[in-house]
């Protein structure tokens, strides 16, 4: 049977362990910062903490997916960024001419008048002059055409405000109501863009 002496130095906790016991948490630690020969601590003695160390790897791990998920959201939404810098530069691209092209157009109104004047006598002086203009006009209109910029059809069309701008209304016998009588002045299309409205006269 082991004497008081001995129970009292097995039983025994040293100062610098009791100071230590809430911030150490395995022995090799506390034999460390433990300075005292006549310490009791020993290795089977001193318990590890298993509770507050699964605390720990716990949010280690939440940590961890806490940032997996931050860093799929910021990838994410540089995707998306990128898809919609690439889809505006792309319409930027596609509709590059329209402020140009709208500058030519007056031009190619102005051909027309000059054509329309032309009478079905074609050997006279205002025939001859006004060949040269339809050459100019066509080669001019087939360059437009190349860049996809296409006259909009109204004639005898229903009309339509997202191409027609109505500016006279008739009502003529025999016509349903709401159909395009006459084009005033052509609309042209940009690709799939109305770049100008075609000015027609509409029937009531």
């Amino acid at each position: 049977m082991k004497n008081k002496v001995e129970s009292d130095i097995e039983n025994h906790e040293c100062d610098c362990c009791s100071e230590h016991s809430e911030e150490i948490e395995n022995h090799d630690t506390i034999k460390n910062e433990c300075q005292s020969d006549d310490c009791g601590c020993s290795e089977e003695k001193i318990e590890e903490k298993p509770v507050k160390k699964k605390k720990k790897k716990d949010d280690i791990k939440e940590k961890i997916k806490e940032l997996e998920e931050k860093s799929l959201r910021s990838q994410a939404e540089l995707v998306n960024y990128r898809k919609r810098k690439d889809d505006e530069v792309i319409r930027m691209l596609k509709y590059a001419n329209e402020d140009m092209v709208k500058s030519i157009l007056p031009l190619l109104d102005n051909f027309e008048r000059a054509i329309k004047m032309d009478d079905e006598n074609l050997e006279d002086e205002v025939s001859k002059f006004l060949s040269g203009f339809k050459m100019i006009y066509v080669d001019f209109k087939n360059t437009l055409e190349k860049f996809e910029v296409i006259a909009i059809d109204g004639n005898n069309k229903p009309f339509d405000p997202t191409y027609h701008q109505a500016v006279m209304t008739d009502k003529v016998e025999g016509t349903e109501p709401g159909m395009v009588l006459e084009v005033l002045q052509k609309g042209y299309l940009l690709k799939d863009r109305v770049i100008r409205p075609a000015m027609v006269r509409v029937s009531e």
